[in-house]
């Protein structure tokens, strides 16, 4: 039996770095050998890429980049592309049968790596370019949202172009908090895991998170604070779709931001989520048309709001969720009674599902 090429891609040129390494361990390790082959290429934080033969060991503890390591750079040539590692004794090409970015946040979850997958010819474990970019983009994503009949937190957005600071734009945002009322939110717009995102309890503190979202983006997101609890959505597919169990971010205090999405210090994730049938089965439902109406394809993790009136409020979409052992997206899934090897199955059938009439 013929074993396919996975190519895994890690790492990255973003601050979710090690969040990248983590989920590369598990996805490597859980991977059905007698199908596929991993190709392990990663990415350094200064954007050197590497064809890694290694332990898995070295890339969970970060000690990856050296030994076992060549310079490689994936092809956009269609023809005879794929993985060029380049060798002492010249170019080796390897050819790959399906890429897996297992990249979070900036460079890898924004459609950058998406495209040059695409450019390449290479059939893409995933969300594709455009709803990579969409997706990303909390502004835009909610628009697309509120257009398919969901409901959306309040929200504008402040760019800092051409020398624009803070200071030009802080009547404007002052008037928005002002009107939606605190506490509230302070967001990049295009960022993950939480970094750069503030829960802004009073005016005096409103200054200082913006100032912290605008290192992480050229563009910020104020955004109202929607009351209730984070609930979660894993999906699965193309056309048909298969949605995992509902997840429930239990918080003591404060917001699930980077700390507590992975050490749960204070907060718990309940898997199923503590809440009706019918409301579980609606905010799958949502999950849906969300997934839907950004575009999605292969799978993502959608995020909502469940207000105490019973409202569900869209949150964002992770493309690239995160893929530990422990992470929610498989947690969901292995609810749904589906293992992490059939989950990892099931994402490579659909990212080769559209090249199989060609």
């Amino acid at each position: 039996m013929k074993k396919f090429n996975i190519a895994v891609i890690f790492g990255g040129c973003s601050s979710e770095y090690k969040v990248s390494l983590e989920s590369a361990c598990s996805v490597i390790r859980n991977l059905n050998k007698e199908k596929y082959r991993p190709v392990l290429i990663g990415i350094s934080k200064e954007g050197e890429w590497f064809y890694f033969t290694g332990d898995v060991a070295r890339i969970q503890n970060d000690t990856w980049i050296g030994k076992d390591c060549v310079p490689a750079a994936l092809s956009p040539e269609r023809k005879e592309g794929g993985l060029l590692v380049f060798r002492e004794r010249g170019v080796e090409r390897l050819p790959i049968d399906v890429a897996f970015p297992v990249l979070h946040g900036k460079n890898g979850e924004d459609g950058t790596i998406q495209g040059l997958i695409a450019l390449a010819g290479i059939p893409l474990a995933g969300c594709g370019v455009l709803a990579s970019a969409l997706c990303m983009d909390k502004d835009r994503a909610h628009a697309l949202a509120a257009a398919a009949g969901v409901c959306v937190p309040k929200a504008r957005v402040f760019g800092a172009r051409n020398g624009i600071g803070v200071h030009e734009y802080e009547k404007e945002m002052r008037k928005f908090a002002n009107e939606t009322g605190y506490p509230l939110f302070v967001k990049p717009v295009k960022a993950g895991s939480s970094f750069g995102v503030t829960k802004v309890a009073k005016p005096d503190n409103l200054k200082e998170a913006v100032e912290l979202a605008f290192l992480y983006d050229d563009q910020i997101i104020l955004e109202e604070n929607i009351d209730g609890f984070e609930v979660g959505c894993a999906v699965l597919g193309n056309e048909e779709l298969t949605v995992g169990e509902v997840d429930e971010i239990e918080l003591s205090g404060g917001f699930f931001d980077f700390t507590e999405k992975y050490t749960l210090k204070t907060s718990a994730i309940h898997v199923p989520a503590r809440i009706s049938d019918e409301k579980k089965a609606e905010i799958q439902e949502t999950a849906k048309v969300i997934y839907r109406a950004l575009g999605c394809a292969g799978f993502a993790r959608v995020d909502m709001f469940l207000t105490p009136e019973g409202k569900i409020v869209f949150n964002e979409v992770n493309t690239i969720p995160g893929f530990t052992e422990h992470s929610r997206y498989p947690g969901m899934m292995k609810a749904a009674g589906y293992s992490f090897e059939e989950i990892l199955e099931k994402i490579i059938e659909l990212a080769l599902e559209p090249f199989q009439d060609l």
